[in-house]
Formats: C-alpha cells, sequence, structure tokens
C-alpha cells in the first residue's frame, strides 16, 4: 500500500497494491495492523456505512461534533467522485482549506480524513456507491455541516450550480465563518 499525507496535516491518501492478471484482480482494502503503522496512529473503527447517490448529487460538507467528532476512511466501491475534506480544527495552520481529489472504483484510492474535518463529495459517474468506515458512533445531535458552496472555501466543484444537488439540510448549512460564534 502506498501512503502519501496530504498538504492537511493528518489526512492520507492510500493506494492498495492491485494484483490483476487474465481473470480480473485482488487487494487487500483494508489490514488494521498496516494502515495504523502508515498513519502514525492508532484507529479503531465501529462503524461502517454505505451511499448510493445518482450523477449531480452533492453530500456535504458534514461533520460530528465535540466527544462524537469522527474520523473516516473512506473509498468508492462503484462509479466516480470528487470528494472534498475542509479543516475545520480551530488553531490548524491549515484551517479553512481544503482538498479535493477523485476517488472512483477504477483507481481504488482511499482517503483517510481525520476527526476535525469537514467532509463531503460529488457523484461524477451515472451512480456510485460511496463506502466509508468511522472510529466513532454516528450522534444526530452532535451533527454538524458547512455549505458546501461557502465562497472563503473556494471549492471549485467540477459541475455547474444547475447540475449539483444537494439535499434541502445541505442548502441550509452554515457558513465557516459563522461555525464557531
Amino acid at each position: 500500500m502506498k501512503v502519501t499525507e496530504t498538504e492537511l496535516k493528518g489526512c492520507f491518501i492510500l493506494e492498495p497494491k492491485i494484483f490483476k492478471d487474465e481473470r480480473g484482480y485482488f487487494f487487500e482494502s483494508f489490514n488494521q495492523k498496516e494502515f495504523c503503522k502508515a498513519i502514525g496512529q492508532e484507529v479503531n473503527f465501529v462503524q461502517d456505512n454505505q451511499s448510493f447517490s445518482k450523477k449531480g448529487v452533492l453530500r456535504g460538507l458534514h461533520f460530528q461534533k465535540g466527544e462524537h467528532a469522527q474520523a473516516k476512511l473512506v473509498s468508492v466501491w462503484e462509479g466516480k467522485v470528487q470528494d472534498v475534506v475542509v479543516d475545520i480544527r480551530k488553531g490548524s495552520p491549515t484551517y479553512g482549506q481544503h482538498i479535493s481529489m477523485e476517488l472512483s472504483s477504477e483507481n481504488k484510492r482511499q482517503l483517510f480524513v481525520p476527526r476535525g474535518f469537514a467532509h463531503g463529495f460529488l457523484v461524477l459517474s451515472e451512480t456510485a456507491r460511496f463506502f466509508y468506515k468511522c472510529d466513532n458512533y454516528y450522534n444526530k445531535e452532535a451533527e454538524g455541516g458547512i455549505r458546501y458552496n461557502d465562497e472563503v472555501l473556494g471549492i471549485n466543484w467540477q459541475y455547474p450550480p444547475n447540475q449539483v444537488f444537494p439535499s434541502s439540510k445541505d442548502l441550509a448549512q452554515p457558513f465557516l465563518s459563522s461555525l464557531f460564534l
């Protein structure tokens, strides 16, 4: 597995070693021991989640607050998405900065999103199955979010606004500037 830390400290791209032959392919998608060694910390995942979405669906930017914060290991099992994470760690030198990358069933990349980050994705293929492991249980009262089109963030979503379909809940999320007021 190739592991690369992004410009947002603690956020890692993981690329598996894929073994292909005329029958298809094989790769190890997760190994707790190797994963923790690669990112230099112990992370114990306790919950797995999946979503299925159609082209243009935008989910995010979401996070869990306080003691319910979650680290995530995200991947795409079918299709292709633009995956985005935003550093919302107060006092971080990269606070408010984001990274954006393509995750797909073809490239088989995974992204480790540590606690203290907002996360979202836009479906680029006709459909996508998105999978993520979480190190803490979901808590409805700890839900948080940032408006996906916050101008301060300057995220270049790959589709024009009229081809993006966020939920009504995501359209009502606050801007980054009001998060810690």
